[in-house]
């Protein structure tokens, strides 16, 4: 007797299917805001045949999570021991940018694993950094191997936090290039700040109850994500019991939304700044990118909380904010074509969030250090990024 055609045969990759649907959902939405339902919609099956595959959501993300490294370890592992680095930089960018909607994980989703699963996860990314620093060194004999490495690979990282529309090949292409121009790039070389160096502004000084709560809430966020944070602990902070939190702010959320609109506020001023009184290209370019890593070194707490925590906030509070952050790349998008009129508007968007991946991985590789070598050497990097070296 044949089988019923109306009865459609369980897919022996399932479980596959479930985790690549479950990454984009955690990449898009943050793990707290996406739901198993959701993941389950994604797929096209019930949440009750998604718990057949996984006990719970902590047990999915954490697959999740592992699932980009994992590639990348094996498409490194595919590269012979011989190869040089273009090999090498090449098959992870293939795996980046074949996989880019659901890879971003570990940029900032990685720190609600719990302590085992984090070393874990780190211990594989060791292995990734590891092999394109040796490398690095063998080609280029550098005592920043490790930097460039780091940077390069946060050049094809890139790709997984943000939603440019560009063929795969020439994503691809664009990448390679651009991380192997900050891997062969020496970040302690001088003269990298431009005609003129730029601060960004301070960080803002708490003169009221709202602005404390406002500062004490920052780091906490960026250390235990906003939603393991709560008001108890804001106030402990603070010096005050919880309930006097609601008289400043009605709910966390909005403890959340003052942050980002200060994060936004603050890198308008800055850029603003950077940007006044310089004509040339190319020198706008390298103002703007030092102002730009200075202000990451000085607000690191405050970015991460903004890069982070977008993707939460309720729709109607985020979309002003992503239309800020639009406007914000437009305006580099902007700069870097005035620098490289060779680019097209979407090779230049994808270098700008690729000199971006730089400050994030090299500033975390230098543990946010803020001195003036480390930020002259991140903008070096980003300068290589960007083809300027």
């Amino acid at each position: 007797m044949s089988a019923d055609p109306l009865v459609t045969a369980r897919p022996r990759n399932r479980r596959q299917l479930i985790s690549e649907a479950a990454g984009r959902v955690f990449s898009e939405r943050g793990y707290h805001a996406a739901s198993m339902e959701e993941i389950a919609a994604e797929v096209g099956i019930s949440a009750a045949a998604l718990y057949r595959h996984f006990p719970n959501k902590y047990a999915l993300f954490a697959e999740c999570a592992n699932t980009m490294v994992d590639r990348l370890v094996g498409a490194l592992d595919g590269v012979p021991p011989e190869a040089d680095l273009a090999d090498l930089l090449r098959a992870v960018t293939r795996v980046a940018v074949t996989h880019r909607a659901s890879g971003g994980l570990y940029r900032w989703e990685a720190r609600y694993l719990d302590h085992e699963d984090r070393r874990l996860l780190r211990t594989k990314f060791a292995r990734v950094v590891g092999r394109v620093t040796e490398a690095v060194r063998r080609e280029h004999a550098t005592p920043s191997a490790e930097l460039c490495a780091v940077a390069a690979l946060g050049v094809i990282g890139s790709i997984t936090t943000h939603h440019v529309s560009i063929a795969q090949r020439r994503a691809e292409n664009a990448l390679l290039s651009s991380a192997l121009s900050v891997a062969a790039a020496d970040p302690s070389a001088p003269g990298v700040d431009g005609p003129r160096s730029v601060e960004p502004p301070a960080r803002p000084v708490p003169r009221t109850r709202r602005a404390e709560i406002l500062a004490a809430a920052i780091p906490l966020f960026a250390r235990d994500g906003f939603a393991k944070v709560t008001n108890g602990q804001i106030a402990e902070a603070v010096g005050l019991v919880p309930s006097a939190i609601y008289r400043h702010y009605p709910t966390k959320m909005d403890i959340l939304v003052a942050a980002c609109l200060q994060a936004a506020e603050l890198l308008t001023q800055a850029v603003d700044r950077s940007l006044e009184g310089t004509d040339d290209p190319h020198d706008a370019l390298v103002a703007l990118t030092a102002t730009y890593v200075a202000y990451s070194f000085e607000h690191t707490a405050l970015t991460s909380v903004a890069g982070a925590e977008v993707v939460g906030l309720p729709d109607g509070l985020r979309q002003p904010l992503i239309r800020a952050q639009r406007d914000h790349i437009a305006m580099w998008e902007q700069q870097l074509r005035r620098a490289r009129p060779e680019l097209d508007p979407r090779q230049a968007r994808l270098l700008v969030h690729a000199g971006f991946g730089v400050v994030v991985e090299a500033g975390r590789r230098l543990r946010w250090q803020d001195t003036p070598e480390n930020r002259s050497s991140v903008t070096s990097l980003v300068i290589a990024a960007f083809g300027l070296g």
